[in-house]
């Protein structure tokens, strides 16, 4: 016997966090990359909210923007549209900053979304992963990739990503079966004589250490600065510096522990010359001393005595002499959304279904 597909709930309420920015810097120039325009980024936010609205959902919370998503998406609206749920704008300010994810992400766990879909690149997904690790909560994210390096989120139709997402929300799939835990890293910065504060912040894929002792430029896309890696997860088909790990010793998102690589400054110091894929069109050399395995909650020193810290492809942290920086990896930290198997999950007990009446 299937079950009949629920209506959209009012209290079905799902957010979005759609960065239209994501995929301009640095990288996509020097790799001749492609570049998703805002019309393409309204698209696939359209296409997401019609399918959770087929799901059961009946409101959706949307960051606003000064990037133009805003501006199309109303537009679009004012003409009627039947297929979406109802769509409300959080009440901030866009800066067109990372500032603008972070609050965003504050203001969707006070309204009380069941889940966060985030569109953006690994930089995106990070910025909303940081807010909720730093609440404490269990509110899971669905991602949708349209970043220049997308080692976190995976490549999917947005549709299908919708329909699973609203499943969820409205209560049609269990958690137990719908979300799954992610690891991360956690980065913490001290001063060995105290003088200031520690500072902390957090990876979903890779913490990477570079001897530049300014954070510049934050897209970090040349090879030649790198001194470690340290990998929450490296899958060998990822792009970005993830893959420097990938290609040695491959662990998996699911799989328990990390990978921690140290980067030789010269060739002729190298174990091994590495050529890794670590942008769109971009294969260029790594020279590797070593690697490692990470065990979970063992915090490992960064042995360089100055430089940055590079969180999912941007810069992030500048460190000096006098100042001491660890990594520890911390599994089950954040929940996503398991797409296939909402899918699964659907088709196994008839959730999307509906039989004509005689």
């Amino acid at each position: 016997m299937h079950r009949q597909p629920a209506p959209a709930e009012p209290d079905a309420c799902i957010g979005v966090v759609a960065n239209p920015v994501s995929a301009r810097d640095i990288r996509r120039i020097v790799a001749n990359a492609g570049n998703l325009q805002i019309t393409d980024r309204v698209n696939i936010v359209l296409r997401l909210l019609q399918a959770a609205r087929a799901a059961g959902v009946g409101r959706a919370l949307l960051m606003p923007d000064r990037g133009g998503i805003r501006a199309l998406l109303e537009r679009h609206l004012r003409r009627g549209d039947a297929t979406l749920p109802r769509i409300d704008w959080l009440d901030m300010e866009p800066t067109s900053t990372v500032e603008d994810s972070f609050a965003a992400t504050r203001l969707l766990q006070r309204a009380g979304v069941t889940a966060i879909v985030v569109l953006g690149g690994d930089g995106t997904h990070r910025a909303v992963v940081r807010e909720l690790h730093a609440a404490g909560s269990d509110l899971p994210i669905a991602g949708i990739s349209t970043g220049t390096n997308n080692a976190f989120p995976e490549m999917r139709e947005p549709t299908i990503t919708g329909l699973a997402t609203g499943l969820y929300a409205a209560g049609r799939i269990a958690a137990d079966e719908a979300l799954q835990p992610n690891k991360l890293l956690e980065v913490r910065v001290d001063d060995l004589q105290g003088a200031r504060p520690a500072r902390r912040d957090v990876a979903i894929v890779d913490a990477v250490i570079t001897h530049d002792r300014s954070v510049g430029a934050r897209a970090l896309w040349k090879t030649g600065s790198l001194a470690a890696a340290y990998l929450a997860f490296c899958e060998p088909e990822a792009i970005g510096l993830s893959s420097i790990g990938a290609l040695l010793q491959p662990v998996g998102r699911r799989e328990r522990g990390g990978l921690a690589v140290q980067i030789a400054q010269h060739s002729a110091d190298a174990l091994t010359l590495l050529h890794a894929p670590i942008a769109p069109g971009m294969v260029l050399p790594v020279p590797v001393a070593g690697w490692q395995r990470m065990a979970p909650d063992e915090p490992l020193p960064v042995q360089p005595s100055a430089g940055t810290v590079a969180l999912d492809g941007e810069r992030e942290l500048a460190f000096d002499q006098g100042q001491q920086v660890h990594v520890t990896l911390r599994e089950a930290a954040f929940r996503t959304l398991d797409v296939a198997r909402c899918m699964a999950a659907a088709a196994r007990d008839g959730l999307l279904r509906t039989f004509p009446h005689p």
